[in-house]
């Protein structure tokens, strides 16, 4: 039997996709929680819980959270985070009900809940540059735009996730209608491997990954020809609005901006340091036994989160114009059924505030850090603190 669970256009409508996401409640791994969670989200004096939009957070991708927590630059701000379903919509409907205060989706999932009627507003731009990209095998001749998707089977390993493939499809010029998707769950990159489709979603950081793990596709970068804007952190609108937070969030941001910087300057020390979390680590080392993949694993991420350093206010922020092509264009396939502008949901108000820190004081973290001798011998990526 196919391990892949199918699903084409002809059995699930954008309309029907839409409608699921609306109607979508916690499932058990929050629900097992949901009393601690919902005491963290209730006192929101000095806790914030974070949720990831994967069903893991063994991976490089938070590192600057683990910097922030190494060297203490949340201050005294309780956090925890929190791996989510691998279910698309299903970390910001975590932040929705109260059961986390920030959720870290990618706006195709955004949208979604957007359209769902999920009230969050995006206040970090975590990904400047497009961060997803499109796997296919190496003997596959014929997808050399996101276009030739086009009458091509994509895997997944959410079928929510089609709705950041889908307007990846209408950008490059062609039409999403004609794609269809398989969900295969964890295992969507070895479906892929073994021919169950012609291309599969991916992301910068995960391409590293997949590598590590003996995966070794082609790829069309995202960072390399969209104009879309990547994953950002979204919190309840109530929260948003309410002044006595905007503190709490602005220093929690910070820690953020901080563990970027950090990881700019110093890429091997960053990767050291997640790969030394006791939560996640021995599952990092088991993947990454090669040190330099990691780094390398690492870097992809930090050069999207990056983005085009000149023409941003810092890290986190966001640019309107991205944001507004993103949602014209969600708006023309019908994956949102409402005109919608950047500024109704999107948000630079903490970026400011969360890029005052000392930066001689990261400085002096990152050059200061004493490396592992594994660490140490690998090459500092180009690029680098430049």
């Amino acid at each position: 039997m196919n391990p892949l669970s199918s699903l084409t256009r002809s059995g699930l409508s954008r309309r029907r996709l839409v409608q699921g996401a609306a109607a979508l409640g916690v499932a058990a791994p929050f629900a097992a929680s949901a009393g601690r969670l919902q005491a963290f989200a209730q006192d929101a004096r000095n806790s914030v819980v974070w949720v990831s939009p994967r069903g893991t957070l063994e991976v490089l991708d938070d590192y600057p959270y683990w910097v922030a927590q190494r060297f203490g630059y949340f201050g005294d701000i309780e956090t925890e985070l929190l791996p989510a379903i691998m279910e698309a919509t299903s970390s910001s409907k975590a932040v929705a009900d109260g059961q986390a205060d920030m959720s870290y989706v990618s706006p195709g999932v955004f949208s979604l809940g957007v359209e769902a009627g999920i009230d969050l507003v995006s206040v970090w731009q975590m990904g400047a540059y497009d961060v997803f990209d499109i796997a296919f095998n190496k003997d596959n001749t014929e997808i050399q735009s996101v276009a030739d998707l086009e009458g091509k089977t994509v895997v997944l390993g959410d079928i929510g996730w089609s709705a950041i493939v889908d307007p990846m499809v209408a950008q490059a010029g062609g039409d999403p209608g004609m794609v269809q998707y398989n969900a295969a769950g964890p295992g969507w990159g070895p479906a892929l491997a073994e021919g169950q489709a012609d291309a599969a979603l991916c992301w910068e950081g995960l391409r590293a990954q997949w590598f590590a793990q003996g995966l070794d596709f082609n790829y069309i970068l995202g960072k390399d020809w969209s104009k879309f804007p990547a994953n950002s952190f979204q919190i309840r609108r109530t929260d948003f609005e309410d002044e006595a937070l905007a503190e709490l969030y602005t220093n929690y941001l910070r820690g953020w901006a901080m563990g970027l910087e950090f990881g700019y300057q110093n890429p091997r020390a960053a990767t050291q340091i997640t790969m030394e979390v006791e939560s996640i680590g021995p599952a990092l080392n088991n993947t990454f036994a090669d040190k330099a993949v990691a780094v390398e694993s690492m870097w992809q991420l930090a050069t999207v989160y990056r983005g085009d350093w000149a023409t941003r206010e810092g890290w986190g922020w966001a640019n309107m114009d991205d944001w507004n092509l993103f949602l014209t264009t969600i708006r023309d396939i019908g994956q949102l059924t409402r005109e919608i502008t950047a500024e109704e949901i999107i948000s630079n108000d903490f970026v400011a505030g969360a890029n005052d820190f000392d930066m001689e004081q990261v400085t002096a973290d990152a050059s200061g850090f004493e490396l592992a001798e594994e660490f140490a011998a690998v090459d500092v990526p180009e690029g680098a603190g430049a």
